[in-house]
């Protein structure tokens, strides 16, 4: 199945400044945020107890926080709707070992004059192993992106693995502003999500790049920007099919999953926008913006051929014994 049509080829190169103003706004914007706004870190991160409570009627959420303010340890305590008007979650800034007496106990009798519910899970997370979680979890991130840029420089060259790092910063700036915008709590499936939009990205910048190292070895065009025009043409359609299928999957688990997996759906689907946009205008342009030099590149695999063949031969001499 073809989205566009076979053969034609689109300007892309042509038009790249624009997008890249588009993506220099994009992450101007999110630095902005996360540096006035700052990352929601969900209890993972910053320890603290969860406590979903379910009542039998719609959750008077006002009554509940008045409630839970007349004790010291809750008063700071946030509560909000999870899922249906039924439900809501308790997240208090203490773990357990800071209270008394156990969580679902105190809830329940403080929350006794708010109506019938019943105390459905208590999570809790310790202040030391919150930081040491979010330490960790930057550590995987840095880590990703350094075995990345080596992978990709031994299979391309540098200036590839220098655009699709690139490209891989930009995606994930754009979705952690994008979750800070909109308040989404950053805990450990956050963290995986984010891992995920790496892995989804930097699949699509890989199939663009081979295509366009393939062009590079096999078209007689000598212009980078003509190359790389017809390279994104011809893996349009599959970029373009391959996201929407998994756009539309990711998109029903954002609706129906429920509250459990909104945030990680959510930071998903961003991530797939993104993606797909940087891969089609943006690791390509990085590429062009490096000054990659299609003549020196094809005397570099020239060389290289031919230090193989002679490698080859050598071997045959020395197998034959003539060597």
């Amino acid at each position: 199945m073809e989205l566009f049509k076979s053969g034609k080829i689109y300007d892309f190169m042509g038009k790249r400044m624009p997008f890249l103003g588009l993506s220099a706004i994009l992450l101007v914007a999110s630095i902005g945020l996360i540096i006035t706004k700052g990352l929601n870190f969900g209890v993972d991160f910053t320890g603290g107890t969860i406590v979903q409570v379910k009542y039998e009627q719609n959750a008077p959420i006002k009554k509940i926080r008045e409630a839970l303010s007349v004790k010291d340890e809750f008063k700071k305590a946030s509560v909000t709707k999870f899922g249906s008007d039924l439900e809501v979650i308790i997240k208090i800034p203490t773990s357990s070992s800071s209270l008394g007496n156990d969580v679902g106990d105190e809830i329940r009798t403080i929350l006794k004059s708010t109506g019938t519910f019943e105390v459905r899970r208590v999570d809790m997370v310790g202040p030391k192993v919150g930081d040491e979680l979010r330490e960790k979890g930057l550590m995987a991130l840095g880590l990703s992106l350094i075995i990345i840029l080596i992978y990709v420089s031994f299979r391309f060259e540098w200036r590839f693995a220098i655009a699709s790092i690139l490209a891989l910063i930009h995606d994930v700036t754009i979705a952690v502003g994008a979750i800070t915008l909109f308040n989404v709590d950053v805990n450990l499936d956050i963290l995986a999500a984010i891992l995920t939009i790496l892995g989804y990205s930097l699949n699509d910048t890989i199939i663009v790049f081979d295509r366009i190292r393939e062009g590079v070895q096999t078209s007689k065009e000598n212009k980078l920007n003509a190359v790389v025009n017809e390279s994104i043409s011809r893996t349009l359609s599959r970029t373009t099919l391959t996201s929407l299928t998994t756009f539309f999957v990711v998109f029903t688990l954002y609706l129906f999953g429920g509250e459990i997996i909104s945030g990680f759906s959510f930071t998903l689907l961003i991530g797939i926008i993104v993606g797909t946009y940087s891969s089609i205008f943006i690791a390509a342009s990085f590429l062009v913006q490096l000054n990659f030099s299609i003549s020196n590149y094809r005397k570099s695999e020239a060389q290289k051929l031919k230090r193989q063949q002679e490698k080859d031969k050598m071997r045959a001499q020395f197998e034959q014994g003539t060597v």
